[in-house]
């Protein structure tokens, strides 16, 4: 399953889960309106005075205003707490316990699981999440939080920590990493919300319960109120019980297929089924499993790796652990499973040099002048990073000098770096950007500007990306002023000489949208429509400036547009190929904008026919990296990094 039918089948479900979530609430609202008319008929003096048609019809206001207030409870409850978690994956994580693991973490063990997390986000094309430890959880679990890439939060238990080894909790970040990539964590985000409102009722009916005897204990024998009230919290909590019932079937139905593929896709990303059949394996041999017990798992049972709690059969929202298992490991019997003693079993924090061979003869297309690549390459690796994706993002971690390393973990020189991650790479405007720096931010951090762009000269391109991927956490810990701030500056740094050049260009679009995520969480402001017309011509004016930029000749740049626009069929048709070279950067920014309005066929659509472009002439040039790049994370695709051999 590719990154475009991962979405669309999250989408799919997500609309059968409004559907169940409809059906279950207009149920519930059909048994509380009914709770109260037998309750009112029952208790009532004058009740008995009537039919039970005429005493439908004499109350019916009472009964419509009870139908109308249950639905506004249950709708109000699930968008209290959708609004709740509108702050992104780290409020869930702070409220299930979670600490927050700092930049400047030194404990081994938490450190190493900096680095996993860090190297799974390079080679998958996304900003760094939010890290948390479950410091009071002793079982083996983790999950992934949030509602876009770039509000995401991973979290792992401290058992997690302390019994997996390197490999095995790799495993289990890149099961998580697929619930992020896949649409997942979305929709798991959207769960909690829209069952809040079931699953409150049970919680309203026994206060009512309760406060109803204390009222009985202390009024008159003869006050009939009181029963009523007893009789309609008794029903509730009945109710809420049903709409606990319900919650869980459908978290059930929802989570379980899920968990397979991103099993499946935790192999693929790492190219090893022990890692995480290896974690699997620990669950089942360990004494804690994958247990929560300081926090109550019933929310978030379905966004785990292990099931968190009892449940089991229909109720439960994950496969059997045997059979998860015995997906990655045919062989493997549960008589197999080992013995974790946790007094006894301590992780190995140690990080080995591993993977040096394949850092020697791989880099990426940014940092390469003119390489071949498959015509599809791009497209398909979009949402589905491979093992040597990863190996990459471990060598190039490992090999960021250690100032820029340092400097993206620091709240303060996180801001700093992202401004010198801007600047003129050719040095002929940079002397009167460090001046407007001066002006805006003061000489002292104008130093600290000056000599992180002097050691990102003496590296290569292909670490600026990565970079503001890492320092992205630390950014986006800075109010949302500052990050409006920060892309307003850079914005005048690149513009400082009059003309923007594409790298500038293409660089700041993805500062912008990462950061723009990160201060509307849910994506609101990215939310809008467009005519067909529109996106046909954003779709061919992206096409016609990548196929300027990336080809020699006029004749390989005809040639590259109508490959491009060949494969987007029909709903292209009759577009030509022009060139302005002058008004090319404002409208492949308009562009971008508009190209956001595309259903998910077309997304895809449009990444083939970029691809297609790119690689009309065997080779991928620096400018189309770059603006492949800028385009996918404008659209919010995750694309790995474009790996070539040297």
């Amino acid at each position: 399953m590719n990154f475009f039918d991962a979405q669309d089948q999250a989408r799919r479900t997500s609309r059968r889960l409004v559907f169940a979530f409809i059906t279950a609430t207009a149920a519930i609202v059909v048994g509380i309106t009914a709770i109260v008319a037998v309750s009112l008929y029952n208790f009532s003096s004058t009740a008995y005075a009537y039919t039970p048609g005429q005493f439908i019809d004499e109350n019916l206001s009472i009964l419509v205003g009870t139908a109308v207030l249950a639905t506004l409870f249950i709708l109000g409850s699930s968008l209290y707490k959708v609004s709740m978690l509108s702050g992104g994956g780290g409020r869930v994580a702070v409220d299930m316990g979670g600490t927050l693991v700092p930049m400047d973490v030194q404990d081994p063990l938490r450190r190493r699981l900096r680095n996993v997390v860090e190297e799974m986000a390079i080679a998958s094309g996304i900003a760094v999440p939010e890290i948390y430890v479950l410091e009071q959880e002793r079982g083996i679990n983790a999950f992934a939080a949030g509602f876009t890439t770039s509000d995401a939060a991973i979290a792992v238990t401290r058992g997690t920590l302390e019994l997996l080894e390197r490999d095995e909790l790799q495993g289990v970040i890149a099961h998580e990493f697929s619930h992020i990539l896949n649409g997942d964590m979305k929709l798991n985000v959207r769960l909690m919300g829209i069952l809040f409102g079931i699953m409150v009722l049970g919680l309203a009916g026994r206060l009512i319960v309760r406060g109803g005897y204390h009222t009985s204990i202390i009024s008159s024998r003869r006050d009939r109120g009181t029963p009523v009230i007893l009789i309609i919290g008794l029903g509730l909590m009945i109710l809420g019980g049903i709409g606990v019932f319900f919650a869980r079937m459908i978290k059930a139905g929802v989570s379980r297929q899920r968990e397979y593929l991103a099993d499946a896709s935790a192999v693929q990303f790492t190219r090893q089924s022990e890692g995480i059949a290896n974690a699997l394996k620990k669950i089942g041999g360990y004494s804690g499993g994958s247990k929560i017990v300081a926090a109550d798992p019933e929310e978030v049972s379905h966004m785990l790796f292990g099931s968190g709690s009892g449940l089991f059969g229909m109720f439960a929202t994950h496969p059997p652990l045997l059979e998860r298992i015995q997906a990655l490991d045919p062989s493997f019997r549960e008589s197999d499973y080992p013995k974790i003693d946790r007094r006894e079993h301590r992780a190995n924090a140690q990080e080995g040099a591993q993977h040096a061979a394949f850092a020697a003869d791989v880099t990426t297309a940014m940092a390469s002048g003119g390489t071949k690549v498959l015509a599809n390459s791009i497209a398909e690796t979009v949402g589905q990073p491979h093992r040597k994706h990863v190996e990459f993002a471990h060598v190039l971690r490992r090999s960021i000098p250690a100032s820029l390393y340092d400097a993206a973990h620091s709240s303060e020189l996180a801001y700093l770096l992202a401004v010198a991650l801007v600047l003129d790479q050719s040095g002929n405007i940079v002397e009167r950007q460090f001046s407007l720096v001066s002006e805006q931010l003061g000489q002292q951090r104008t130093q600290f500007v000056r000599r992180f762009y002097e050691e990102l000269a003496a590296i290569g391109a292909e670490y600026r990306l990565p970079l503001l991927e890492i320092a992205f956490p630390a950014l986006k810990r800075r109010p949302a002023q500052e990050l409006s701030y920060l892309v307003s500056l850079t914005t005048r740094l690149i513009e400082v000489d009059g003309k923007i050049e594409l790298f500038e260009f293409c660089f700041n679009r993805i500062m912008m949208s990462s950061l723009g995520r990160a201060i509307d969480p849910t994506g609101r402001r990215e939310a809008r429509r467009s005519r067909r017309r529109d996106l046909r011509q954003a779709a061919a004016n992206l096409l016609r400036i990548l196929a300027d930029y990336g080809h020699e000749t006029e004749a390989k740049r005809v040639a590259a547009f109508k490959a491009g626009i060949a494969t987007m069929g029909s709903w292209a048709k009759g577009e030509k190929y022009s060139s302005d070279r002058e008004a090319s950067v404002g409208v492949l920014n308009h562009s971008l904008d508009v190209l956001l309005g595309l259903n998910s066929k077309g997304q895809e659509a449009l990444l083939h026919a970029i691809s297609a472009t790119a690689a009309h002439d065997g080779k991928l040039s620096v400018a189309e990296a770059e603006l492949i790049r800028a385009v996918c994370a404008t659209l919010n695709y995750p694309l790995p990094p474009i790996l070539v051999h040297r």
